[in-house]
């Protein structure tokens, strides 16, 4: 099976020849550039951008990192070519340089990884490898940042392209977040109940910067991933009358609803609104207030695509992410993390048929991973994930020979007392148990 990009490249041609689109298609042509263009694009316009794919739409926040010029060398070269120089450029650091590439990545770059994971995953896997002396993350920005955290100060944590970001984590910001914090204190005080319990538990998604897990951390609150969700919001509620959780309204929302919370106790909370947009009843009423955040892959996903593929394929097995909207995860057959996706297609014994809504080089390369099976995406897009697609090969070969060389670029670093709350927050999270 080809990778995401070969197919990017075979229907952007086909487009381009043909003047009409492919079948299925592509969002964006404009997938099939190198993202060095997107690069240069910004840097002319002075204004940061996510890049084409499921997130172009969403607007970058002024302070989005930005990736300056990738030397010609790179961006020329073929890949076999940079095949080889990154092959090279391995063998030569051996293990002083350990590659990171999360699930979501392209597979030519995945397949230069030591690890491939999800962030938490490819966090802690980094742990197992102290004598390197760089942790190159093939992910997005708060990736790199959480393995900053939990990395030695020895170990330089490298981000191959620095606008590789995440458009949900941008959703909720740092003074976002103060000042809902502050509003709800004015509502709610911060004396405890009878039972101990304070009024409002902060959770952050793992989805977040460091900033925000530092929040947490400081707050007596606590980060989660989509496979510990449930375990986490159980954690929060004997310690709070209520939960605040953010970025990702969709994870917390569907997390909730399985622990039997009702829809209208999850008032949403829009940062651009007066008190979130919500009368201050509803807040009093509320056991887990939503932020106004998502993650624009997982939306793309819908219940009529789930219709058309039981339709088409009878028997179909339907996972999606937790990340996907209510209505959409209501629908599947079972919903879970990235990796609780992969053990289930790993344990299915005879052929089956699976749609899954999830990121779409994920899916494809389970597709290829598991021939016996049938795997397609639910959406017949092909969509990438616009920040993961900013990594490229050429990024990939450039900060591994700038090791070789003796250079470090692209660190990712997080400030000290940042690091001290939001390893507090991720400390709690690997402390609750179910």
């Amino acid at each position: 099976m080809s990778s995401v990009n070969t197919a990017i490249q075979l229907i952007t041609r086909e487009q381009a020849e043909k003047g009409a689109a492919a079948k299925g298609g592509t969002c964006s042509p404009a997938l099939a550039k190198g993202p060095w263009d997107y690069d240069l694009a910004e840097a002319l316009a002075g204004v940061p951008a996510y890049g084409p794919g499921a997130s172009s739409a969403d607007p970058a926040p002024a302070s989005t990192p930005r990736q300056g010029q990738l030397p010609d060398e790179y961006k020329l070269a073929s890949d076999a070519e940079l095949g080889e120089r990154i092959k090279a450029a391995k063998a030569t650091l051996g293990d002083r340089a350990v590659i990171l590439g999360h699930f979501y990545q392209r597979d030519e770059v995945i397949q230069y990884a030591d690890f491939v994971g999800d962030s938490f995953q490819l966090a802690n896997a980094a742990l197992t490898r102290p004598e390197a002396e760089a942790i190159i993350f093939c992910g997005v920005h708060f990736m790199a940042e959480t393995a900053d955290i939990l990395s030695t100060p020895e170990q330089a944590v490298i981000l191959p392209n620095l606008a590789a970001g995440c458009s949900m984590a941008d959703m909720a910001d740092a003074d976002s977040v103060e000042e809902c914090w502050e509003q709800l204190e004015e509502i709610f005080g911060t004396e405890p109940d009878a039972g101990g319990r304070v009024p409002v538990i902060p959770v952050t998604y793992m989805n977040s910067s460091a900033a925000l897990k530092a929040f947490c951390g400081e707050h007596g609150g606590i980060v989660c991933t989509s496979s510990n969700a449930r375990t986490v919001l159980e954690w929060a509620f004997q310690r709070g009358q209520r939960v605040l959780f953010f970025p990702d309204q969709h994870l917390g929302r569907n997390t909730a609803k399985a622990l039997g919370v009702s829809l209208d106790q999850m008032p949403m909370w829009n940062p651009r609104k007066d008190l979130g947009g919500n009368d201050q009843q509803a807040l009093l009423d509320s056991r887990v207030i939503l932020w106004h955040g998502f993650c624009s892959v997982h939306k793309r996903f819908s219940v009529a695509q789930i219709e058309k593929a039981r339709a088409d394929f009878p028997g179909v097995q339907v996972i999606v992410h937790p990340e996907c909207p209510m209505e959409v995860v209501d629908a599947a057959d079972s919903a879970g993390s990235t990796d609780f996706i992969k053990k289930a297609i790993a344990a299915a014994t005879g052929p089956t048929t699976f749609a899954i809504g999830t990121e779409i080089n994920m899916v494809n390369r389970l597709a290829a991973e598991y021939p016996q099976h049938t795997i397609f995406c639910l959406d017949p897009v092909i969509c990438p994930c616009s920040t993961m697609y900013r990594i490229h090969p050429g990024y990939l070969a450039w900060v591994l020979e700038e090791l070789v060389a003796g250079r470090v670029v692209n660190r990712i670093t997080v400030d000290h007392n940042v690091q001290a709350n939001a390893r507090t927050a991720l400390e709690r999270m690997l402390a609750a148990r179910p």
